[in-house]
């Protein structure tokens, strides 16, 4: 049997430990802190890796700033904690600290400028308690009107009287990390299969369908674990989510020139309410985001609306010398957060805290919860079904596991390899080249070549997709292994280079064993 990788159930195991029942960070996760406990896993997806919610965040590794500000102290304590443990240990090479200027504008009042400024301290001292290193994220501190404008000329100078200076963790790219943590996984021996749709499950058993060849499966298990984010409510009775929509948007990096660090726009007659303004090593800019209740079925893919866009558009503006407008924006996501439904309000009032919840059939679900604590939710998914059901587990161990490809940021800046693979793939982006080579013959100067203009993606992370991580289609390699599909204009020129990939890699025979 293979452990790695695959679209489709062909050769997948009849009888496991443990099935996972999506392929989000959740999802894969609770397949990596199985199947490194001891414990024989399958972990399904009726769609690809990083389908749903886990593709559509800010990027960002939050260290619980937000949920500070409103009392949720235990979540912001536990958000710094998994903070640290990314970007110390597990995924030190896809994450980076990230300084964010919050401007103290005219419309900034000295009390609003003051819960900034003790919000920034608050967050350093959960740094501390979470005994993250300041070399990886420094102190906060107080910018001059002149040290603001140099760090961000493209803020609007007049009636800025300066900035606080904060720093919080980001990601490469949310899913380059879900990849990451299945391809980890596979490589502990984790069978990781999408295109698998559930179609019922109980603690004992779950029915499959092949979405490649509609082949029915019966898969038994010890535990099944229901990972499945807003549509976990679909699989289990006795869950009620409230899913709140979260939407973003994408601009060129010439929008607003110059911009080197994010900025926290404050949001008017808002206390402690911003819009991020997030530049990305791809040279695109993400402005997020929104907050708002969504009623009604769940779709594969949300869509922002126009009143949120315009709503990003004009907070951004009033920070900004430069107005933007609706044709700025070459791109735009929503993604919707699997909340738990446990109080009245509104969903910005619902707490981020996860919960683990048993069916009466004995199905676990690890619902609620946010990109940046999914290890601490896999470990307490998994600590759930071995206590129900006895299975002979080791302790969990991905507190202090490293993911494929991580090492120390000092060996990782000595790499003798192009910084975009060392960005997304870290010590492994030899085998990304060698990969590549192997499979297409190609000169290095082509393979790494950006596949189009303003598109720096490369044909050697397109083979490697299909050859080390899984993908099947050309949405795979574009809208997930990549994100080139966040900008549609910039999708279709790279579509070419993906099946060019797609060929090359599936004639080469080459099979990563993971």
């Amino acid at each position: 049997m293979t452990t790695r990788i695959t679209a489709g159930l062909a050769d997948a195991p009849a009888d496991v430990d443990v099935v996972v029942i999506g392929l989000g960070i959740t999802g894969v996760g609770v397949a990596l802190d199985a199947v490194t406990r001891g414990l024989s896993v399958l972990a399904v997806d009726a769609h690809d890796l990083a389908f749903g919610t886990s593709r559509w965040s800010s990027k960002m590794v939050h260290g619980g700033l937000r949920y500070l500000a409103k009392g949720q102290v235990g979540v912001a304590h536990e958000s710094a904690v998994e903070r640290g443990i990314l970007m110390e240990v597990t995924a030190p090479h896809l994450t980076r600290a990230m300084p964010m200027v919050v401007p103290l504008s005219s419309s900034v009042g000295r009390r609003q400028a003051a819960v900034t400024r003790g919000g920034l301290m608050a967050g350093d001292l959960l740094r501390r308690g979470a005994h993250t290193d300041a070399a990886t994220l420094p102190k906060p501190r107080h910018l001059t009107r002149t040290e603001t404008l140099r760090l961000v000329p493209a803020l609007r100078s007049a009636g800025l009287r300066g900035a606080m200076l904060g720093w919080d963790g980001q990601l490469e790219d949310d899913a380059r990390l879900v990849t990451t943590v299945a391809r980890t996984a596979a490589s502990y021996g984790a069978h990781v299969r999408t295109r698998a749709r559930v179609l019922a499950a109980t603690g004992t058993s779950v029915d499959l369908r092949d979405e490649l060849t509609g082949e029915p499966r019966t898969i038994t298990a010890r535990a099944v674990v229901n990972a499945t984010g807003v549509w976990a409510d679909t699989l289990v009775d006795g869950i009620t989510l409230r899913p709140s929509r979260g939407t973003h948007l994408v601009l060129r990096g010439d929008t607003l020139p110059g911009l080197t660090v994010s900025v926290f726009c404050p949001v008017p007659a808002e206390t402690n309410r911003f819009v991020m303004v997030l530049p990305q090593p791809d040279g695109t800019i993400y402005v997020g985001l929104t907050d708002e209740a969504v009623e009604g079925a769940v779709p594969d893919v949300p869509e922002p609306t126009e009143p949120e866009i315009g709503f990003l558009l004009d907070v951004v503006s009033a920070a900004f010398d430069r107005q933007l407008h609706r044709d700025d924006v070459v791109g735009a996501y929503a993604g919707l957060r699997p909340l738990l439904d446990t109080a009245d309000g509104s969903t910005a009032d619902l707490s981020r805290r996860h919960a683990v919840l048993t069916s009466t059939t004995g199905v676990v679900t690890i619902v609620g919860g946010k990109l940046t604590t999914y290890r601490r939710m896999a470990e307490d998914a998994v600590d759930a079904a071995v206590a129900r059901t006895g299975l002979p587990a080791g302790p969990c161990r991905t507190a202090t596991l490293p993911l494929l490809g991580a090492a120390p940021r000092d060996v990782l800046s000595a790499l003798e390899a192009p910084p975009r693979l060392v960005r997304r793939f870290g010590t492994d982006a030899g085998l990304v080249l060698d990969t590549a080579r192997a499979a297409t013959g190609l000169p290095d100067t082509e393979l790494l070549a950006a596949v189009a203009e303003q598109v720096p993606v490369t044909l050697a992370e397109l083979v490697f997709g299909v050859t080390h991580e899984g993908a099947h289609d050309v949405d795979d390699l574009l809208d997930r292994r990549t994100r080139v599909g966040l900008v549609p204009a910039d999708r279709a020129l790279a579509v070419p280079a993906a099946e060019r990939a797609l060929a090359m890699a599936m004639s080469s025979g080459i099979d990563s064993g993971q």
